[in-house]
């Protein structure tokens, strides 16, 4: 059953690993179970009780070699797109999971995952490119890059025995990313009408959400080419509509024609965010704190888009062009943007965020977008654990105290 959000009553006692997902003395778990009511707005201690639930999940699933989901096809939805897809998909939701763990408090079981998971992900083979037109490769190279900047920066992997190991693995990763690059700066992960070697078509969001971790890595020495992450931020920055909308992927005369369109700001919902975000966080002068205030009240003003269009199986079917896909990671980026807010604002803006991930979450503490794929209930259950690790207070108060 799935467990969406308006009553807020006990629930976990049946939950296994009670280590780690129970909560707190007298700490309730929320569990919303009508969807017509879904409160407007959720403590920092109910989404900590919904995140224990989201990280037991995870350590759960996780396999006995350290993967999270499988490397095959599970089902006949995306039957048409390249064998080596499903491999692609599995490594860039490892890599969400592993982000998710980093992200969170910490507790001996989801420490162990962290290391096994991490372990396997540097194993892994290289990204290739699947077929001549589907290049969902390209997903697994970027959250794995993204996923091993942030590694990089814990210290949980700072002996020289991780990071010999996470310095070279991110190297080939990014030697494939920059061959990815298309010419007009960006990231996709399809090619277009004629395939060739070098791709030809990028999205906004696709390319925005490896951006801050491009900067990272030059920070941390890798050998990330000044020009290509220039590109990169550019392609991103272009993509921005006077609207507040941000095209799906950038076009000489942008795709405006009025009506219920995908570069309206209801179908820019998922994309807003998460370039916003990257091009703050880069240094981006136009995005200034009310540019992401202007943002976040789309989000939530327009929500209902996103929410239709979860479930529906066929992208791009819902209102204004949203798909099921955009729905985590939309959230993610949100929170992201929340704490590029001044710190007294935060809490207001994440206890509106939260019952929408909550109301998502199944009995056993996952979520996922229509898919309901190993690989998509690993990704989506890792985007809505890192958008609610985001808002918690005590992460505001270890990065005070850095």
């Amino acid at each position: 059953m799935n467990t969406c959000a308006s009553l807020l009553v006990l629930a976990g006692a049946s939950l296994p690993l009670a280590a780690q997902t129970e909560p707190a003395k007298g700490q309730e778990i929320p569990v919303i179970r009508d969807l017509d009511s879904v409160p407007e707005s959720m403590s920092a201690a109910e989404a900590r009780a919904c995140l224990d639930r989201a990280l037991a999940f995870l350590v759960r699933a996780q396999g006995d070699d350290g993967r999270w989901g499988h490397g095959a096809i599970e089902g006949l939805l995306d039957s048409g797109y390249a064998v080596s897809s499903w491999k692609d998909w599995q490594v860039g939701a490892h890599g969400l999971a592993l982000m998710a763990l980093m992200e969170s408090p910490r507790t001996p079981e989801r420490q162990a995952a962290l290391e096994k998971g991490m372990d396997w992900m540097l194993m892994v083979d290289d990204p290739q490119r699947g077929n001549d037109w589907d290049n969902d490769t390209v997903w697994a190279a970027l959250y794995t890059y993204v996923a091993l900047a942030r590694a990089a920066g814990d210290e949980r992997f700072a002996a020289v025995s991780w990071r010999s190991r996470i310095d070279a693995r991110a190297q080939r990763v990014l030697s494939f990313i920059a061959d990815q690059q298309v010419p007009t700066g960006g990231w996709g992960y399809y090619d277009f009408p004629y395939p060739t070697e070098r791709p030809k078509w990028a999205t906004s969001f696709t390319t925005a959400c490896v951006v801050p971790a491009l900067a990272d890595g030059a920070k941390l020495g890798w050998a990330v080419d000044a020009p290509m992450l220039a590109r990169a931020r550019d392609y991103v920055r272009r993509c921005a509509l006077p609207n507040g909308a941000y095209e799906y992927d950038l076009n000489p005369v942008p795709r405006i024609s009025g009506g219920e369109m995908i570069n309206n700001v209801k179908g820019s919902l998922g994309r807003i965010q998460v370039c916003n975000w990257a091009l703050a966080t880069t240094g981006e002068k136009s995005i200034t704190a009310d540019k992401l205030r202007e943002g976040l009240g789309h989000f939530f003003e327009e929500h209902r888009f996103l929410d239709v269009a979860r479930m529906r199986p066929v992208p791009h079917e819902a209102y204004y062009a949203n798909a099921g896909y955009f729905y985590f990671f939309g959230h993610y980026y949100c929170a992201q943007v929340i704490n590029l807010l001044p710190a007294a604002e935060r809490e207001h803006w994440h206890a509106k965020l939260r019952p929408h991930l909550a109301k998502t979450l199944r009995d056993d503490g996952s979520t996922s977008d229509f898919h309901v794929q190993s690989w998509s209930v690993t990704a989506g259950t890792a985007f809505a654990s890192l958008a609610l690790a985001l808002g918690l207070p005590e992460r505001d108060a270890a990065e005070k105290g850095k």
